[in-house]
């Protein structure tokens, strides 16, 4: 299992890995297992820390500590969570903007599987504060999410979307 989320966050191409669990029924073994429990703590302590500080040291932390990919003119909002264990998957492009409180997850655990995705916010995004943002998912150049709404699947560029789960509103026009 390991030589294969070392070569998912390798391989730029795959954007989501799905794995069985080693030993099913196990949550807590598997999650202490898929990443150094002392690089979760680390990775944690950066967020939380990350969530009250100004906008610039907040964007310089994440990318140089975390390896996350921000770009230019990134605006985050406080109470920002992003995910603890594989922030180094997100990739956030330039002048997006990111709402009150959004949870950006890269893992999900459920009884039976591991799943691992990238997050990728194109340019000119705007994701509506309280919103979660799930694993595996691409947010389109120029679109929004909608407060509270709850993304589990690919947004196009330049629509509109909002809800749980998620679901197109309109065409946005330049």
């Amino acid at each position: 299992m390991q030589e294969q989320i070392k070569q998912f966050l390798k391989d730029q191409a795959q954007v989501v890995l799905v794995l069985d669990y080693a030993s099913p029924g196990n949550v807590t073994y598997e999650g202490v297992t898929i990443q150094n429990p002392f690089r979760s703590v680390f990775n944690l302590l950066v967020i939380a820390l990350c969530k009250y500080m100004p906008l610039r040291m907040k964007n310089f932390l994440l990318c140089n500590l975390l390896g996350m990919k921000i770009g230019k003119n990134v605006g985050i909002a406080l109470g920002v969570e992003f995910d603890e264990l594989f922030p180094e998957v997100v990739t956030i492009e330039d002048n997006v903007i990111i709402g009150l409180k959004v949870h950006i997850l890269c893992h999900e655990f459920t009884q039976k599987k591991i799943r691992l995705g990238r997050v990728h916010i194109k340019q000119n995004a705007l994701i509506g504060a309280f919103s979660v943002v799930r694993s595996g998912v691409t947010i389109g150049a120029n679109s929004m999410v909608a407060m509270c709404s709850f993304v589990n699947k690919d947004i196009p560029d330049n629509e509109l979307w909002g809800g749980v789960p998620a679901r197109k509103i309109k065409d946005l026009v330049e």
